[in-house]
């Protein structure tokens, strides 16, 4: 899939074929016997013509997941990890998807709630999200080294939180090399778009949410969060970013929760966002799993979007947000064109598994991890007395089967 047309890349400008050396011509006279018979000197071997290789094609893999929803019972997971069982170590909930997130050379994850660097208590219930330091230094350890902010939790503890949020994040920016997008201290700030640059190819990353749970930061505040209202806003930045990159990652945090329908103002939205130069679009918010699709611009080129990623972790209790995606594929520059394209595009379903009621033992899976035993073990509540429990693998595969198109899913 074409993304967009070639461009000029600093590592692809290269001068291919050219002399750097004189060869001694075959069969030349020698002269210095004269009189004699003369000696046709013949050089030991004859040098062949130097042409330079063409210039290998780039390719950057990226992984994407969904909203890391951290409610009280999975803080309090990580707790029970912990050395002391007070502070928190959040990875053994995360251990059997790190070497898909490891994989990727840029790995993107919506981080759903504050973290408000120690200044606040900690919560995990709705319209009050605040997580441990510990979560975000976690993330990093995990792999990840992009994370988006605009979402519907970002004032769940008013400008003063998300101030301390934005203090924790700049602070790892400094140690790190992350990224992080979708909430800034000033317009100025809003206007340096974040990029990465990975084997010579730039990546824009810009992050967009629908709603923020009703609160609006006042009138005399600096801080800028873009809603996906603010249209020209969001036409300007993306048009912007695709003059400084090569490629436009834009996270939207949009749609209604618990369903898989895909609404048909998104739909437009995201049109419009890959007309204005969106190569892909990472959606998260309805905490399920939903479609995905190429999207085709008015030149022929396309952009790619990803409507729902579902939920990374939860403790949520229905079972449609217990299946999530984790987003795979590869930016591939030809070296020759310096054409961009998309190539093995797909999503890993990822299923979110607690033991029982009160969600001990809480841990992700790919799919081609998790079994019948654990799907049937899962302490998902059960549907209405005395009816089966509404889990089990024939669930997980009809949400797959009815969500993810077959040529995206990445089962194995």
């Amino acid at each position: 899939m074409k993304l967009r047309k070639g461009r000029a890349f600093t590592a692809a400008a290269l001068l291919v074929g050219i002399c750097v050396g004189c060869t001694k011509l075959v069969g030349s006279i020698d002269y210095s016997n004269v009189g004699s018979t003369p000696v046709v000197a013949t050089p030991a071997e004859t040098a062949a013509p130097t042409t330079a290789p063409p210039p290998e094609d780039k390719r950057i893999h990226i992984v994407a997941a969904g909203d890391n929803l951290v409610q009280t019972a999975v803080y309090r997971n990580a707790q029970q990890h912990s050395a002391d069982g007070t502070s928190y170590n959040f990875l053994p909930l995360y251990e059997n998807v790190r070497s898909i997130i490891e994989a990727g050379d840029i790995s993107i994850l919506n981080q759903e709630t504050l973290i408000a660097n120690g200044e606040y208590e900690i919560s995990g219930s709705n319209f009050n999200f605040n997580s441990p330091t510990e979560l975000g230094d976690d993330m990093i350890d995990l792999g990840f080294n992009v994370f988006t902010m605009a979402n519907n939790h970002v004032l769940d503890k008013g400008t003063d939180g998300l101030e301390a949020t934005l203090d924790y994040w700049d602070a790892r920016c400094d140690l790190n090399d992350i990224v992080v997008c979708g909430a800034y201290r000033n317009e100025a700030d809003m206007q340096n778009i974040r990029t990465m640059t990975v084997e010579g190819v730039t990546f824009a990353f810009l992050a967009y949410t629908e709603h923020m749970n009703g609160y609006k930061i006042p009138a005399d505040s600096p801080l800028r969060v873009v809603q996906t209202s603010e249209t020209a806003v969001m036409e300007s930045q993306i048009k912007q970013a695709e003059l400084i990159s090569d490629v436009v990652i834009v996270a939207a945090h949009w749609g209604v929760e618990d369903t898989h329908t895909v609404s048909e103002d998104r739909r437009i939205l995201a049109q419009n966002m890959v007309e204005w130069g969106a190569d892909v679009i990472i959606g998260t918010h309805p905490h399920t799993a939903e479609t995905m699709e190429y999207l085709t611009r008015s030149d022929g080129t396309r952009g790619f979007v990803f409507y729902s990623l579902g939920n990374f972790i939860s403790a949520q209790t229905d079972n449609f947000n217990l299946v999530g995606e984790i987003a795979d594929f590869d930016v591939v520059v030809d070296g020759v064109t310096n054409e961009v394209t998309l190539e093995n595009v797909g999503v890993i379903p990822v299923i979110n598994h607690y033991d029982d009621g009160s969600f001990s033992n809480m841990r992700l899976y790919p799919y081609n991890m998790y079994t019948a035993e654990l799907a049937d073990s899962h302490g998902v509540p059960y549907a209405p007395a005395g009816t089966a429990k509404s889990f089990g693998m024939d669930v997980i595969d009809s949400i797959i089967e009815a969500n993810i198109p077959a040529e995206f899913r990445k089962l194995d």
